[in-house]
C-alpha cells in the first residue's frame, strides 16, 4: 500500500459512510488488517496502512449514526486489538463526539472493547459530567466491583471540587482542538515583599518521553520550623536551591516589576495545569488523553497536599481544601518560557510543609 491509495481509501471511505453506512467502514479495515500485518513493520506500506486505519476509526467515532459505535468496535478488534495507548485515544474521541446512549456497546458483556477502552471511556465521561452510574449501559459495568484493581477504580464517578471546567479537546475528522491553561511566559510580576516524586505524576511524560528532549521535572518538599507568613514566601522559595531557581540574581526592591512572582490561587487551577500537562502532553506527541491526565492529576495534587499515597479520594479533596495554593514564575535558565512552563506550589494548613513542582519543555 502507498500513500496515495490510503488517501484515495479514505476519500472513499467518507463517501460511503454517507451512502451505505458503518459497515462499509469497518469492513474495508477488517478486509486490508490480514495483509497490514503480513507487511515489514516499519516499512512505508506499513506507514500508510496505519495512517488509513487511524482515519477510519477517527471517521467512525467522531460521525454520529447508528451502529457506528458497534462498527467501531469491530474495526478495532480486528486492527488494534491489544493496543492500551491507541484506547485512551479512542476513548478521548467517543467521549467527545457520541451520545452517551449511543455508547452502550462499549460496555455489552462480552463484547469486543476492552477493559483499558471501557475503563477510560468511564472517566472521559466523568469529566464531561456525564452521570454514569445513572446512566443506561453504562451504569451496571460503572458501579460493578469487577474492575477494582484497574488504576482508573481509585477515581470518583463524580467530578471533585477542583476539576470544574477542564480543558478538554474537541475532534473532527481532520484534526483536534485544546485550549492552553498555562500562564503566560511572559507575564510580569509585581515583585515579591522581601519524596514528592508521585507529585510530578502530572508531568513525568514530558521528561521520560523519548520525544521530549527537552523536558525537565523538579519536585520537592520542605519542612520550616515556623509557619511561613504569606509575605515571606517568595523569599523563602527562592532560599530553598531550587534548581528551577538557579541564577535568578538578585530579587528587586518592592514596587518594581520582575519576571519572578509568587501568586495565590484556587486548587481548581492548579488542577487545571496538572491535567492539561498529562492529558495533552508537551510539545510532542506524549498525551495521556483525559482518563490518565485525570488519574495523574489527582496522584501529583495529593502528594503536593501530603495526602497518604493509599488515600481515599475523599480524603485526597479535603487535604487538597485545607492547602492553599500558590503558582510561581522565573525568568532563568532552567525554564524554556514559551507555552509549556509550570510552577505550582501547596502551603499546608500549619503553613511548615512547603511543597513545589516545576516544569518546562519546549518544541
Amino acid at each position: 500500500m502507498t500513500s496515495r491509495n490510503a488517501r484515495m481509501l479514505e476519500r472513499t471511505a467518507r463517501r460511503r459512510l454517507r451512502r451505505d453506512g458503518a459497515a462499509f467502514v469497518a469492513d474495508l479495515g477488517v478486509g486490508l488488517a490480514p495483509r497490514h500485518r503480513s507487511m515489514p513493520a516499519g516499512s512505508d506500506a506499513s506507514a500508510a496502512f496505519d495512517d488509513l486505519f487511524d482515519h477510519l476509526v477517527r471517521l467512525l467515532a467522531v460521525t454520529r449514526g447508528p451502529g457506528h459505535v458497534g462498527e467501531l468496535l469491530r474495526l478495532l478488534a480486528a486492527g488494534r486489538p491489544d493496543d492500551p495507548e491507541h484506547d485512551r485515544y479512542v476513548a478521548s474521541v467517543l467521549a467527545s463526539c457520541q451520545r452517551p446512549a449511543d455508547l452502550a456497546p462499549v460496555y455489552e458483556e462480552g463484547g469486543a472493547a476492552s477493559e483499558e477502552l471501557r475503563a477510560c471511556l468511564l472517566h472521559e465521561l466523568v469529566l464531561r459530567g456525564v452521570p454514569v452510574a445513572e446512566t443506561p449501559g453504562i451504569a451496571s459495568w460503572a458501579t460493578s466491583p469487577h474492575w477494582r484493581d484497574h488504576p482508573l477504580a481509585a477515581l470518583p464517578l463524580v467530578p471533585a471540587e477542583p476539576e470544574r471546567d477542564p480543558d478538554l479537546p474537541a475532534y473532527s475528522v481532520d484534526g483536534s482542538s485544546c485550549g492552553f491553561p498555562y500562564p503566560d511566559p511572559e507575564d510580569r510580576y509585581p515583585a515579591p515583599r522581601l519524596d514528592a516524586a508521585p507529585a510530578a505524576a502530572a508531568v513525568a511524560n514530558w521528561a521520560e518521553h523519548p520525544e521530549e528532549p527537552e523536558g525537565r521535572v523538579e519536585a520537592r518538599t520542605f519542612a520550616f520550623p515556623e509557619p511561613l507568613e504569606p509575605g515571606a514566601l517568595p523569599g523563602a522559595l527562592v532560599a530553598l536551591g531550587l534548581d528551577c531557581l538557579t541564577d535568578l540574581g538578585e530579587l528587586p526592591e518592592p514596587g518594581r516589576k520582575t519576571a519572578f512572582g509568587v501568586v495565590p490561587v484556587e486548587a481548581v487551577e492548579v488542577w487545571r495545569f496538572l491535567f492539561a500537562a498529562s492529558s495533552t502532553g508537551g510539545a510532542y506527541d506524549s498525551a495521556c488523553y483525559a482518563a490518565y491526565g485525570r488519574l495523574h492529576a489527582w496522584r501529583s495534587l495529593a502528594a503536593l497536599a501530603g495526602a497518604p499515597p493509599d488515600a481515599p479520594a475523599s480524603e485526597v479533596e479535603a487535604r487538597v481544601r485545607e492547602c492553599t495554593w500558590y503558582r510561581f514564575a522565573a525568568d532563568t535558565p532552567w525554564f524554556h518560557r514559551v507555552v509549556w512552563d509550570l510552577g505550582v506550589l501547596a502551603l499546608s494548613p500549619d503553613r511548615r510543609r512547603l511543597a513545589v513542582l516545576a516544569a518546562t519543555t519546549t518544541d
